[in-house]
């Protein structure tokens, strides 16, 4: 493993962290999208099945378990624990939008046409877009906690130190996944955006908003 792949583990572990964190301490969901959260919850469940098939190791295994486990975690907390502070009237984008035709795609451009395979790939495409509805919300409502915000930088962070590791592969071990890099280019430019005015606006001590 090269440090860009742990150093994108690492953020993506912080940035579900700091997500639990906020919701926890604050006792409150306002400002998270509920309906990211379940297509993340999709993504671990569709891409890690094969935690029922291989072992491959301790620290694969254990990341596998934590995303996952965090995932649900965040989904009961905003559904059931905190719902009463869930603010449904911000969070209305169509997620059916994103599902049904990255599952399509899932089916026409893949590895290989097998079960397990279909749904990593429908994990993969799904991950791109999961941030979609968040990214909405925030434009919706007009601004951001600073605590989101982080959530989201971390998010965003994970994302471009993973494509730095399929370039290091590449380079290094003759590796191409073709579908995960094209996955990630999208997801990263997503966030692009937001990653300007995370740096413009909130580490000057402002405020985030999104155009609405």
């Amino acid at each position: 493993m090269n440090v860009f792949r742990l150093t994108g583990d690492l953020s993506h572990l912080a940035a579900i962290i700091i997500l639990l964190l906020k919701i926890w301490k604050t006792r409150s969901c306002a400002g998270i999208s509920g309906k990211s959260q379940i297509l993340f919850a999709f993504v671990f469940t569709t891409r890690y099945l094969d935690l029922l098939t291989s072992f491959i190791s301790l620290y694969n295994t254990s990341m596998k378990v934590i995303y996952i486990g965090c995932a649900y975690a965040t989904v009961y907390l905003i559904y059931a624990k905190f719902k009463a502070t869930y603010d449904g009237n911000h969070d209305t984008f169509r997620v059916e939008f994103l599902v049904v035709p990255v599952g399509g795609l899932a089916f026409l451009v893949n590895h290989d046409f097998s079960p397990l395979e279909i749904l990593w790939t429908f994990s993969i495409y799904l991950e791109s877009v999961a941030i979609l509805p968040q990214l909405f919300m925030i434009s919706k409502t007009g601004e951001a906690e600073t605590i989101t915000t982080h959530y989201l930088f971390f998010l965003g962070l994970y994302r471009a130190l993973y494509l730095i590791n399929w370039i290091w592969r590449f380079y290094f071990e003759g590796f191409f996944d073709m579908i995960a890099i094209v996955a990630g280019v999208v997801q990263t430019i997503l966030y692009c955006d937001f990653f300007y005015l995370y740096v413009t606006k909130v580490l000057k001590g402002k405020k985030l908003s999104l155009p609405a």
